[in-house]
């Protein structure tokens, strides 16, 4: 009997050990799927981040293309102009010494009506 009450009392302690072993797996297992879920917030957390900034430096860039785009658009204006300047002070010149030309030929001739008529359109020509 002796042998029977060891035996059962071997038997009810290695059941015992896989109860609380198999409790324990359990546990574990809660433990690991409850990291698992802090992971994955965390991972999706960290990817909606990452997101957040690279559409805050997108938008950034877009605006810094823009303004950049319009700071040449007004540079290439203010050239043109400064051209249109430059070639209307050019053209004032050419006219002022036509002018002076047609004065110094008119000045050169007699005094006579028609030789201006003809000088007069000359000059007209020229401009």
């Amino acid at each position: 009997m002796r042998a029977l009450d060891e035996r059962a009392t071997r038997i009810a302690a290695g059941l015992a050990a896989a109860d609380r072993s198999k409790q324990e797996m359990i546990a574990v297992e809660r433990h690991i799927q409850i990291e698992l879920n802090k992971s994955r917030e965390e991972s999706q957390r960290r990817i909606t981040e990452a997101e957040g900034t690279a559409n805050k430096l997108a938008e950034e860039i877009r605006i810094s293309a823009q303004e950049e785009a319009v700071r040449i658009v007004e540079q290439a204006r203010s050239d043109a102009e400064a051209e249109v300047h430059r070639a209307r002070e050019a053209l004032r010149k050419e006219v002022a010494v036509l002018a002076v030309k047609g004065a110094e030929q008119i000045l050169r001739r007699e005094v006579d009506a028609s030789a201006h008529a003809e000088l007069l359109k000359q000059l007209a020509v020229e401009l």
